[in-house]
């Protein structure tokens, strides 16, 4: 069955020391077109996280947000030397004694001295430890959206197997009036060809030729028997489980060919009403089907 571009899932994870919330959220597009939203220490695991959305999701225009909170108390990410910080401080107020001058700005001074302040290392195997649950939440979420997406596509194949349908009996009833719409062509051309006769003298193998190009000019049963596979083909590829959006576009570009052809070759008012009815179901289809994954 088909699956729609549209969908959304999100997932959650919780214990004693960390909170994550993945939101994922997808509307239709002709390729993958990917916003990830993540903490700044899982920015190298994007490329990880585009190739897992990849996986699942195929295509789409696809938003990730990702939340990551650690509970409890949190270490600082520098470390102060405190007795380096003593010494330095120590020796600028000596100094300053020994000149007579009075500073307000030692504690600063002090502070900024080299080796006072140095960067902690993060623990990589906790970082690592971090991505790990994170990516188990993304992936759960990736999956929710794309079962999400199945449902839809479930309502998506019931409203095009409808259009469909209703498009199969329009061309129905064009078939029983091909019959009426044959004979109304020949009287008239009879009526006419009567008249003209009576007024003038004509090559009858000219007139033989004409006749037969005119008839070729509105015959639409190439068009119609055209139509008839391209509509069981289309519901076809609808009950197939492989991507099948473009393929849809494909098939519904070429059912609109051949309708505007038997709309342009049918010259009868009753069939042009069938016409009307079937271009404005395919319309709802085109629409529909571009949100066919």
């Amino acid at each position: 069955m088909i699956k729609s571009m549209t969908g959304y899932g999100n997932a959650g994870f919780e214990n004693d020391n960390l909170i994550i919330q993945v939101e994922v959220r997808s509307l239709n597009s002709k390729f993958l077109d990917l916003s990830i939203r993540s903490p700044r220490q899982f920015t190298e695991k994007e490329l990880e996280i585009r190739n897992l959305a990849q996986s699942i999701l195929d295509r789409g225009k696809v938003s990730i947000t990702v939340d990551f909170t650690t509970k409890g108390s949190v270490d600082l990410p520098v470390a102060i030397n405190e007795s380096l910080f003593q010494l330095f401080y120590q020796k600028y107020k000596g100094l300053a004694t020994l000149v007579n001058e009075s500073s307000p700005d030692l504690f600063k001074l002090a502070l900024q001295s080299p080796n006072v302040i140095s960067q902690i290392t993060t623990d990589e195997k906790d970082d690592e430890g971090d991505w790990i649950a994170v990516k188990k939440v993304i992936t759960e979420a990736l999956n929710k959206c794309d079962s999400f997406r199945q449902d839809e596509g479930n309502s998506l194949f019931e409203k095009l197997i409808g259009n469909i349908d209703t498009i199969a009996a329009g061309l129905e009833e064009i078939k029983q009036n091909e019959g009426n719409r044959k004979s109304k062509i020949k009287d008239k051309i009879r009526n006419h060809f009567n008249e003209w006769l009576d007024e003038n003298a004509f090559d009858a193998n000219r007139f033989e030729q004409e006749l037969i190009y005119y008839f070729e000019k509105l015959d639409i049963t190439e068009e119609l028997v055209r139509l008839d596979t391209h509509l069981k083909y289309f519901s076809k590829c609808l009950k197939e489980d492989t991507l099948q959006g473009k393929k849809l576009g494909f098939i519904s570009q070429e059912i609109g060919r051949e309708i505007n052809t038997i709309g342009s070759k049918a010259n009868d008012a009753a069939m042009q009403k069938h016409v009307i009815h079937m271009k404005d179901e395919l319309e709802k289809i085109k629409e529909q089907a571009l949100n066919v994954l």
